[in-house]
């Protein structure tokens, strides 16, 4: 069975760090591309990174670059999502998804990725 669990979501006040987890099972991660969604209230869900199968490829959208880091363990079947100096309108549902690839490219849309965590609430407020 295909699992893609999120942890580390929370509250957080504006300008502190978070990180986020992503653990899989049911699929062989190591040949997967990982990316990182979010989705805020009442928005449509956005591309925030990506993690190629070996980890030395890495995208990231222009609002996060520089302050959020993508990272991954294959021996652990985990990517992680370090985010730095967090703002308020970063308030969302972030999300986990993996694609079975072994490219170079960072697929940055929903219908690229065929598995999908439930996601982990982050809320930045003071």
């Amino acid at each position: 069975q295909v699992q893609l669990v999120e942890s580390g979501g929370g509250l957080v006040q504006p300008g502190n760090s978070l990180r986020l987890a992503c653990e899989a099972s049911g699929f062989t991660f190591s040949t997967c591309i990982m990316g990182w969604f979010r989705q805020a209230p009442g928005k449509e869900r956005d591309f925030v990174g990506g993690n190629s199968w070996n980890g030395r490829y890495t995208d990231y959208a222009a609002s996060v670059q520089g302050r959020f880091t993508i990272s991954r363990d294959n021996a652990k079947d985990t990517v992680y999502l370090q985010m730095n100096n967090l703002k308020p309108e970063e308030t969302a549902d972030y999300y986990c998804a993996a694609r079975s690839y072994v490219g170079t490219r960072i697929y940055i849309t929903e219908n690229d990725y065929h598995y999908w965590g439930q996601g982990t609430q982050v809320t930045v407020s003071s």
